[in-house]
């Protein structure tokens, strides 16, 4: 009887244009939005915090430590929230209408600058820094849980994160290749007090227009048993029992974006005091948009060698990246800078796409190991890894910024720029080999089409019981 049953579910979920096109485009766009405003906290705020607020970078360092790790428990948060989410949108849908607007607001408030004493102004950065992450995670966790809701062919989860990651990297080059220049253009200078706080207002207010149009065009197609009631927190636990490959992202997520936290927040340090040209940074930073091309690549290499292939060569190609910079910086040599620069953003945009799918995996290999769907439990802890990963690389900013003997808007010392250059490349170049040792471990390519089958037979009968 389940056999039969399951032919139909399984025949569906062969279907390549499950999603249509306006929403898979809709869908993307919610990474557009959140990159548009939190890469611009990513890559500038350390520096202007540090040349514009006038905060030391060993209180900056602190900052992002202690503000992360405490507001990385609230990706849990919200998954346990997702989980016990029931309204006419969905489970996930709802939250980017519920949350845009205040996310919108603190993104402008990190960049406001209130007229304070030194204490005063910390006071102020934690507020806002933590307020701008735990509400990041109210509308991006729900970008990840909700594709597993979304379809539940393999493939078009692939096409989906894609395309997703494309515009997330097109929203990423557009906001820090034109940030310093949009600054300085409204405030006379890329110090300028105003000039940051009405640019992250404009920001602000596309971001919340954008999320607008994700969550009107979006739709949760895929119900299960699980899906159409309230799991227990207990009970939503057990879909990470023993769930290797949740554990394996999880790990890489961290470890990844402690790398890339570390070289972001001071690619415009390298070239404003290494390079002697802060204008490079732009240029460099907008180099992402060869990323695009890495991403286009994925689903056809993903289906060719698969999902865990196609990340570990990204990774390689990214750790190549990191040792050429090294060459570059060690000459001064702008071109090869640019060069290893596209080589890395090549490797970053095989990893970037990937990760959102093989959590998305993660749910259904919790499901068919356990018996437990908790889609907003096991994506939620991307956020956390990402956001421990990103606070930590921070802090280590910080210190070593600190520790070399760093000085705002003057020449450094010889120390301070080798503390510098080991940001921006060495730490990433750990986070980066780190990675791909660890996927050395992943293996759930292999079973991925016996799993799909039986979760397909599982639904349908589930579904047809609840008929």
């Amino acid at each position: 009887m389940s056999q039969n049953v399951s032919q139909p579910v399984e025949a569906a979920t062969e279907q390549k244009n499950q999603v249509p096109w306006k929403e898979r485009f809709s869908y993307s766009l919610s990474d557009f939005a959140c990159n548009l405003s939190f890469q611009m906290v990513g890559t500038y705020l350390m520096i202007f915090y540090t040349d514009t607020f006038g905060i030391s970078a060993a209180a900056v360092g602190t900052l992002f430590l202690v503000a992360r790790i405490v507001d990385a428990f609230d990706g849990p948060f919200w998954g346990i929230m997702i989980d016990h989410t029931h309204t006419k949108w969905g489970k996930s849908r709802p939250y980017w209408l519920w949350f845009s607007i205040p996310f919108a607001v603190f993104c402008v408030l990190v960049f406001t600058t209130p007229n304070l004493s030194v204490t005063g102004k910390i006071i102020w950065a934690y507020i806002t820094y933590i307020g701008v992450d735990v509400l990041y995670s109210a509308v991006n966790i729900p970008i990840t849980s909700i594709l597993p809701s979304l379809t539940s062919n393999p493939q078009e989860r692939v096409t989906l994160s894609t395309i997703r990651q494309f515009m997330g990297t097109a929203g990423a080059t557009i906001i820090t290749g034109i940030t310093l220049g949009m600054v300085a253009f409204i405030g006379g200078s890329t110090t300028s007090k105003r000039g940051w706080f009405i640019w992250a207002l404009i920001v602000g207010i596309i971001v919340v227009l954008i999320f607008a149009v994700v969550f009107k065009n979006t739709h949760e197609r895929v119900q299960t048993k699980s899906s159409r009631q309230s799991i227990p927190i207990k009970e939503s636990l057990k879909a990470l029992k023993q769930n290797w490959p949740w554990a394996i992202i999880i790990f890489i997520n961290f470890i990844y974006w402690l790398g890339m936290q570390t070289r972001s927040q001071v690619t415009v340090y390298f070239f404003k005091y290494n390079m002697h040209d802060a204008g490079l940074a732009s240029l460099v930073l907008s180099l992402q948009l060869v990323a695009l091309v890495a991403v286009v690549l994925t689903p056809l290499t993903s289906k060719l060698i698969g999902k865990r292939n196609t990340m570990l060569g990204g990774m390689i190609l990214a750790c190549v990246g990191q040792l050429l910079l090294d060459l570059g910086a060690s000459h001064l040599s702008v071109g090869m800078i640019v060069f290893a620069t596209i080589i890395g953003y090549l490797g970053t945009g095989y990893v970037s796409g990937l990760i959102a799918v093989m959590l998305a995996d993660a749910v259904d290999y919790g499901e068919w190991k356990n018996g437990v769907r908790a889609e907003g439990i096991v994506t939620s802890f991307s956020s956390f890894s990402a956001k421990l990963g990103m606070g930590i690389g921070g802090a280590i900013t910080g210190a070593i910024l600190s520790s070399t003997g760093y000085v705002a808007n003057h020449a450094q010392t010889a120390t301070a720029l080798h503390g510098i250059e080991m940001n921006y490349i060495w730490v990433p170049l750990l986070g980066f080999g780190l990675s791909a040792i660890a996927l050395l471990f992943y293996h759930v390519d292999g079973i991925e089409k016996k799993m799909q089958r039986d979760l397909a037979a599982k639904h349908a009968k589930e579904n047809a019981e609840a008929e």
